[in-house]
């Protein structure tokens, strides 16, 4: 792979960036400034991810906080090393619990879908076993950017607006009061260009630095989520925050095209996307802008998903392995059922047996990707008074159906969209990318590590191409750009498909390539919204 090639036929809306001694990709650049600035002060990527993640809760609250979960793929010294830290379920919950409250389904906001915040362990996780500053350091620019506000980029503006809109109608009760007197303390979401800041996120920040997470988990922040929790019905305990601990996990591959696409283990749905690529290696791909091409890509993530909603969940209880989903054999089989006509996927028979992304690289070779996220936005609308903690409210992916592998139980974790993705090839690790969006995170990975592999294209191309998103049977949607010919000839197959003009459905990614032999980093980033390179 080279990564300075490309062979996108569209004119690119940024420049494909390169640098030698750092670089920071996400969402926003400000974030990327603040992870820039600790690799400036001789801290290595891990690092730069960290004061990344952190300042993002500030920067960009609509996608992510404090209350949200994480995960990471870590490359340092020649390893890949996972680390899942999203977080369980309330050990006091429970199915019936639930259905007293006389729930069909699991609600988006409220108590109900909250689950243990993970994202504060996950970055003392990486910091105490491959950081190179003080822990504190790197959380010094998201304190300052709290602390002394920032004026808000214009897709962040829309973003929050029309989360105001949603929750303003949504969150009936004196429990959500708090979210607003965050988030909205004029009774409006704040516009662009306007400043915003929160002092109790930046003195909620300053005690995670300062104790290394252990006052969110086992302290003053801990008993201020237990109070809130117990003053409003909520499930949530200090208990459950002090038995909290993130996983280290093994990264999960496959080989496509001679390439390996790295995705971390269930409970996330990386496996979505390695199953989709598994049933593309029996197919051909031609040219990028082609009906067949879509019309694969498309069927084979169909497939993928079938499986993936079926077995995925807390690998705790799952009844199917990830290496039984991800066999060669099956991966054939599957991509035996991909006709010249749309399908309704069903779930095949394998052997037995909201959020915000980002990717730092440094001179290094140490290279982190990364992602974390609330759900759904903002999150579950409950913001721990004084702290501007916005709790997520991942637990509405968990069902209320008992025959359902994805269940609802004390301790669980829900299936997770959010998902880190990592490309390599041999004995080379060549770098982080991701793609944010709810269900269309498996299908953004899918069809950017295509780009890469399959059609050439540098990181920036690979993000800028457009996109498309099945939505369910046999409905999808594309962008504006995928030429009428395609959409025709998709129509024709039987495909239902929709041309939407909404950009902030398809997702929202980021790219840094390593050159093995010159130590090159090349980076791309999402033109969809305000995000931005930062490097050196």
């Amino acid at each position: 792979m080279n990564p300075t090639n490309a062979s996108y036929p569209y004119r690119s809306r940024r420049m494909v960036m390169h640098a030698r001694r750092g670089m920071v990709a996400t969402s926003s650049y400000l974030a990327a400034q603040a992870g820039l600035s600790i690799l400036q002060k001789q801290g290595n990527a891990i690092d730069a991810a960290i004061a990344t993640a952190a300042a993002l809760t500030v920067l960009e609250p609509t996608s992510n906080g404090i209350g949200g979960d994480a995960f990471a793929i870590v490359h340092v010294n020649g390893e890949l090393f996972g680390l899942n830290s999203s977080g369980q379920s309330p050990a006091g919950i429970s199915l019936q619990s639930v259905r007293n409250q006389g729930r069909q389904e699991m609600p988006k906001y409220g108590w109900l879908p909250v689950t243990v915040p993970g994202a504060p362990r996950a970055w003392a996780e990486l910091s105490q076993r491959f950081g190179k500053l003080p822990f504190a350091t790197c959380l010094e620019p998201a304190i300052s950017y709290a602390e002394e506000g920032y004026p808000l980029s214009p897709i962040l503006a829309k973003g929050w607006a029309r989360a105001f809109e949603i929750y303003r109608k949504a969150l009936q009760g004196d429990e959500f009061r708090h979210w607003f007197d965050a988030f909205a303390p004029c009774a409006r979401a704040p516009k662009e260009g306007e400043i915003w800041r929160s002092a109790d996120h930046a003195k909620t920040l300053r005690r995670i630095a300062d104790t290394c997470a252990e006052d969110f988990y086992m302290g003053d922040l801990a008993e201020k989520i237990d109070r809130f929790s117990r003053d409003t019905g909520g499930f949530l305990r200090k208990s459950d925050l002090e038995t909290y601990r993130a996983e280290w996990v093994e990264p999960v591959k496959v080989s496509y095209r001679g390439y390996d696409v790295w995705e971390l283990p269930p409970n996330g749905q990386g496996l979505i996307a390695l199953m989709a690529l598994n049933t593309l290696n029996h197919l051909t791909l031609f040219e990028r802008e082609s009906m067949e091409t879509y019309h694969a890509q498309i069927e084979a993530i169909k497939l993928a998903f079938a499986d993936g909603k079926l077995h995925i969940t807390d690998p705790d209880y799952m009844r199917i392995s990830a290496s039984a989903l991800l066999d060669p054999v099956f991966a054939k089989e599957r991509a035996a059922e991909i006709r010249e006509v749309a399908l309704d996927p069903v779930p095949g028979r394998p052997p037995a047996g909201g959020t915000v992304y980002l990717a730092t690289a440094d001179g290094d070779g140490n290279m982190v990707s990364y992602i974390q996220s609330n759900y759904m936005g903002f999150g579950s609308g409950l913001v721990v008074p004084g702290t501007g903690i916005a709790l997520q409210n991942r637990g509405h992916t968990f069902s209320l159906d008992e025959r359902d592998v994805n269940v609802l139980a004390p301790g669980k974790r829900t299936y997770h969209t959010i998902i880190p993705g990592f490309l390599g090839k041999g004995d080379d690790y060549i770098g982080p990318f991701g793609v944010m969006g709810g269900y269309m995170q498996p299908q953004g990975h899918v069809q950017v590590a295509s780009n890469l592999i399959d059609f050439h294209m540098n990181p920036q191309s690979a993000l800028d191409a457009p996109r498309w998103q099945w939505m369910e049977g046999k409905k999808v949607i594309v962008e504006p750009e995928v030429s009428q010919a395609i959409v025709d000839g998709l129509r024709s197959k039987g495909h239902e498909v929709e041309v939407s003009a909404d950009r902030g459905v398809f997702g929202r990614g980021q790219a840094i390539l390593r050159d093995s032999e010159t130590g090159v980093l090349t980076g791309g980033t999402e033109p969809r919204t305000d995000s931005g390179i930062a490097c050196w």
